[in-house]
């Protein structure tokens, strides 16, 4: 029996000796040895004795038997050496009592590399065995910028705390993330009934995805894993049964097509061009509704009296409202704090039969995404950028181009050459804003610098900032609230402790939403939907489609209101876009070369500064309280410099 093992195993190698020198693949087991510089590694640390999945081990620490196995351990000697007949032997005692003795391993990279014991690994990987009892030694790299590196060291906080390897990733932040879903504690052991069932949870769904052909996505499935349990929370997930983890992952399977590195959010820069129709002549409500009488709710973290972001989304209703009187209804839910009662928020919405949801917080993307999978007939938007989901689409607005001509009109205004900027959060969008805003200002006056202040750091007088500076003109918040006393939005000078309102940059979601409904009405989102292979929507609309604009006092200089009007014109018709030329930022790295455009994926992530602004972009630690669930869910904190 044991040489028919043998026969059948050679066979199995053999053929995959020939089909990686077909492919122009190296056909042996790799080695250790000629993939690990020791300059690099930074210490060498003994596991002890532990169960090791046999998928990770991957290869072998020298040169010397490697040529005997192809790549996947399949012997590849002919029948009658001495190697053939101990891997025989093997085999018969895997078939009588099971192979015990521990192999000796090194571990590199959450990867298994092979010191003693190749031929019963040879064998328990013909017999599919699932782990290996091993020695383990790890060599640990020096910690570097290099990207896989740092997700090894995540690794490392992760396997300290559960002894668990099945779970990998491909991207830096997702095992702090998955430790915090999950409830483990850098540090600290995790519970063993805990582990059990964190374990169990793990493997129910990777039965469930792997059953649908998971394996053909071309990253590792704990990423997959990672995106199912932040959609559906980890307490649902932990206690699906098989039927309930098999459905929930054919609904959300589109997220995890998203994964794949080659799907990209499909930026929509402009609306659609298509015919406008009257609303009553689309029958948008979901069947059964029995009305023709579009529901339309609004979800707001906080109220439109207390806060700036939330105001500017109420007018917008508001103009809605107006704008298509008895052809629709409004409605719309205040102070809906994320991961506490958003998912109620918007069950509530659904009851209410709204036919679409417009989520106006960012931070409540996930609440959003979980809804959409649960009740595909209704529409739901999220107010956020560079987030890739299918069953959501996503909208906001470029409002770095307001920005950009706020910036001019400071630049020449600022004779000491000196202006300040108030940011809010380190999220997608708001370092473009910065940096469009100091582009502008260096337009006009070459020697302009902006002095950057986040109002979102803790204790930091920003006023008394800009006072030392002798700081006269600033930016700050677009707007103001109905209830706010304050005084100081959009550009201001200050004389003599006198404020004067001098620009504001306006978001006109009205608009933005007026469009978007149109283009519901119109049959273009169905068209999107229907299309083959169709990726994440993200809607990022700018002075073309009239949605962000900018008002400037009669007081301003005739001449920079002209230019003003001269660059917003050339804006919204495509023939100037100011992240164009040689850009370089705070370091004097060169960040677009000269007669070059930057992409609109590369201003949406921008995590670097240009090189006429002072400041920098603040840490999470850094950030006053509150601020964790919107830089969780849009920050760029993670990739600043």
């Amino acid at each position: 029996m044991s040489v028919q093992d043998y026969m059948s195993a050679s066979k199995i190698g053999k053929r995959e000796y020939h089909a990686c020198v077909n492919a122009g693949r190296y056909p042996y087991l790799p080695v250790l040895e000629n993939i690990v510089d020791e300059s690099h590694i930074d210490s060498e640390v003994s596991l002890g004795i532990d169960q090791i999945p046999l998928r990770l081990v991957v290869g072998t620490c020298n040169a010397g038997r490697t040529n005997a196995f192809a790549d996947n351990f399949m012997p590849i000697l002919d029948w009658g050496t001495e190697f053939s007949a101990k891997w025989a032997s093997l085999s018969d005692s895997q078939m009588n009592e099971g192979i015990r003795d521990p192999i000796k391993v090194y571990e590199y990279m959450n990867k298994f590399y092979v010191l003693e014991g190749n031929k019963r690994v040879s064998v328990l990987k013909y017999f599919n065995a699932v782990t290996v009892n091993a020695e383990v030694i790890r060599k640990v790299p020096k910690l570097t910028d290099d990207e896989d590196v740092k997700i090894y060291y995540e690794f490392m906080d992760f396997y300290k705390c559960t002894k668990l390897n099945d779970i990998y990733f491909s991207n830096v932040g997702s095992f702090p993330a998955l430790m915090k879903l999950v409830g483990i504690k850098k540090d600290e052991k995790m519970d063993e009934d805990a582990k059990r069932d964190f374990v169990s949870c793990f493997l129910s769904f990777k039965n469930a995805y792997d059953a649908r052909g998971g394996e053909r996505f071309d990253y590792p499935v704990g990423d997959a894993f990672l995106r199912f349990i932040h959609i559906h929370g980890y307490e649902h997930v932990k206690n699906m049964i098989t039927e309930e983890m098999n459905k929930s992952v054919a609904k959300t399977w589109a997220e995890f097509e998203l994964l794949s590195e080659n799907s990209a959010v499909d930026l929509k820069m402009d609306p659609s061009n298509e015919p406008k129709k009257n609303i009553l002549s689309y029958l948008l409500p979901r069947p059964g509704s029995g009305s023709k009488r579009l529901k339309v709710g609004f979800i707001y973290e906080n109220t439109p009296q207390d806060s700036e972001w939330c105001y500017a989304h109420e007018l917008g209703r508001q103009y809605i409202d107006d704008t298509f009187g008895q052809q629709i209804e409004t409605m719309s839910i205040t102070n809906v704090k994320p991961d506490v009662d958003d998912d109620n928020a918007i069950e509530m919405m659904v009851k209410n039969k709204a036919d679409l949801i417009f989520v106006t917080s960012p931070a409540m993307i996930m609440s959003s995404l979980k809804a959409a999978i649960a009740h595909p007939d209704v529409k739901i938007l999220n107010c956020s950028l560079n987030t890739s989901h299918k069953y959501i689409r996503t909208y906001y607005a470029r409002m770095y181009e307001a920005k950009f001509l706020t910036g001019m009109i400071a630049g020449a205004l600022a004779d000491n050459d000196k202006i300040g900027y108030v940011a809010g959060y380190p999220v997608y969008g708001t370092v473009a804003n910065i940096n469009a805003f100091a582009l502008g200002a260096k337009y006009v006056n070459p020697r302009a610098k902006i002095y950057l202040e986040w109002s979102s750091v803790k204790d930091c007088n920003i006023e008394e900032n800009f006072k030392a500076e002798g700081i006269r003109y600033v930016s700050d918040q677009d707007m103001i609230t109905p209830k706010s006393s304050a005084r100081k939005f959009g550009l201001y000078g200050i004389e003599d402790g006198v404020t004067q309102h001098i620009a504001m940059p306006v978001w006109h979601w009205g608009v933005f939403y007026e469009k978007l409904i149109q283009s519901i009405i119109s049959g273009s989102w169905k068209r999107e939907e229907d299309t083959e292979n169709a990726k994440a929507l993200n809607y990022w609309w700018g002075l073309s489609a009239k949605v962000v604009d900018i008002i400037v006092s009669g007081k301003l200089p005739v001449e920079v209101s002209r230019l003003v009007e001269l660059f917003k014109e050339m804006i919204a018709k495509d023939r100037f876009e100011p992240f164009s030329d040689e850009l370089r930022d705070q370091r004097g790295n060169l960040r677009n070369a000269k007669e070059a455009v930057l992409t609109p994926e590369e201003i949406i992530t921008m995590d670097w500064l240009l090189d006429n602004v002072i400041g920098k972009i603040p840490s999470l630690e850094e950030l006053v309280e509150g601020s964790e669930a919107i830089v969780t869910a849009q920050g760029i904190i993670n990739h600043n410099l």
